[in-house]
């Protein structure tokens, strides 16, 4: 299958086996879930990688990086679960699987499973943004757990509705869906956080960059990418104008 296909079906057997580990066993603890949860679908991403794709670098949240055959220039970027604090209480469902494909250092190709809702957002069938409302105050998905000093400041800076959220895959997603006009974050983040989110939102039409409005490259000599901004085109120059004023 292509890239794009195997993205997708990489993060939905990943989302399935953690549905499963969640379902079956309620004798794990908090910590304990999440610690099996990132190493099975660990061990299965890379299982799947080697297989159809052994020539391509992995770089993983849960592992250390594998090389890729000289000269390719391609890396799998992954997060096997994306929110593991979320996946840990056994009631929420914003935590995702990230399963994204850089070449030369540019997204060509990405999936992001939200396993509890039973979907699989990918960019081989990429989804309209939601169609815009008239809101007068733009939704800004932002960390639950890590939230970042800049989203207060945006709020201080324009007229904004902050909403709380794990899983960066499922802020991103908010965004697509319409859930969320954007997302915003600065500081403590690496590429396997932002890569499949990026990749789908911009196959999708959504504005990706960081939050100076410079590109977004993966494949960098260490993973940390510790700012991101997606957001609807339409907010592109306000979001950006607001960032660029608290800078």
């Amino acid at each position: 299958m292509d890239d794009h296909a195997l993205a997708r079906e990489l993060a939905t057997a990943a989302g399935d086996l953690l549905l499963g580990l969640r379902r079956e066993h309620p004798d794990l603890t908090g910590a304990e879930l999440g610690a099996e949860g990132d190493r099975q679908a660990n061990m299965v991403l890379l299982k799947a990688l080697a297989e159809h794709r052994p020539d391509d670098a992995v770089r993983s949240e849960e592992s250390e990086d594998t090389a890729a055959a000289p000269g390719s220039g391609r890396l799998w970027i992954i997060d096997p679960l994306d929110g593991t604090r979320e996946y840990c209480d056994r009631t929420r469902h914003d935590w995702a699987v990230h399963v994204a494909l850089a070449e030369n250092g540019t997204l060509v190709a990405g999936a992001v499973a939200v396993p509890a809702t039973g979907r699989t957002f990918a960019t081989d069938r990429p989804e309209p943004l939601a169609a815009a409302t008239s809101r007068p105050r733009p939704r800004v998905a932002v960390s639950r757990s890590h939230r970042p000093a800049v989203v207060d400041a945006l709020a201080g800076e324009m007229a904004v509705d902050l909403i709380p959220m794990g899983s960066a895959g499922v802020k991103a997603i908010a965004v697509l869906i319409g859930a969320a006009d954007a997302y915003v974050h600065d500081g403590g983040q690496y590429e396997w956080d932002s890569a499949a989110p990026v990749a789908v939102l911009a196959a999708a039409g959504a504005h990706t960059s960081r939050i100076d409005g410079s590109p977004l490259r993966y494949g960098n000599t260490t993973p940390e990418l510790p700012d991101l901004l997606i957001c609807r085109p339409e907010l592109k120059d306000t979001m950006l104008s607001a960032l660029a004023a608290i800078a």
